[in-house]
């Protein structure tokens, strides 16, 4: 009997690596229905209850949501990222902003010591399109630009841990502004400061301007509150 059960749960932990692969790999991107159960059985070739034991762990987890009678989709892109976004579903967005202010200053100050030139190619890229958005009035895309200059700033520090932990907080921090409606992500601040102090090197002067954008940010969503 113990050895059924292990080997039973060996199997559902299977499929929920299988399943985790299809979400980290973007196969199944957030907000997107995955294939029903008996499908994903098939494809896997295990019994239905195997499947549905590993989406409802995965569930739990916040990776997955199963909405009753509309199927399973996914919620975020890695189980960290799930939790953030439980978490950050019931904080203070000025709490929130507080601790992205502390990543994305640490970020700037390494980034300004060991970006390469092909980082600095990609943040001047991202500083194009994001200035590009804002003055088409496309707020979607200025939205998503943001995001992408601030991810290109982490990836320059070249700290994995960093990145990862970013991406999954930012993640998150979209999802709750979103669900609160709030509008400072579509606050036009300049970030060439930012990019300039990063290309010379400056880490002092890189971490100062990225504090002062978040400070910003700070200041209208407590206007707002």
């Amino acid at each position: 009997m113990a050895l059924q059960t292990a080997q039973r749960s060996s199997l559902v932990t299977q499929v929920i690596e299988q399943l985790q692969e299809q979400v980290g790999s973007g196969v199944w991107r957030v907000d997107e229905r995955i294939p029903p159960e008996n499908t994903l059985a098939e494809t896997l070739g295990v019994g239905r209850n195997t499947v549905r034991e590993a989406v409802r762990a995965l569930c739990h987890t916040g990776l997955l949501e199963c909405r009753q009678g509309d199927g399973t989709y996914v919620r975020a892109t890695s189980e960290l990222s799930g939790a953030m976004r439980r978490r950050l579903s019931s904080a203070e967005l000025v709490e929130t902003l507080e601790v992205r202010q502390g990543l994305e200053v640490t970020a700037a100050g390494l980034a300004a010591t060991r970006r390469t030139d092909d980082d600095l190619a990609t943040l001047a890229a991202a500083l194009r399109a994001r200035d590009d958005a804002w003055e088409s009035g496309d707020l979607a895309a200025f939205v998503d630009a943001d995001m992408a200059f601030h991810v290109a700033v982490v990836d320059a520090a070249h700290n994995s841990v960093l990145s990862e932990l970013y991406t999954d907080f930012s993640e998150a921090l979209r999802a709750s502004i979103a669900a609160t409606g709030s509008p400072i992500e579509n606050a036009y601040i300049g970030h060439s400061d930012i990019a300039d102090a990063i290309a010379a090197g400056d880490a002092e002067r890189a971490e100062r301007h990225a504090r002062a954008c978040i400070t910003t940010l700070i200041a209208l969503a407590r206007g707002r509150s």
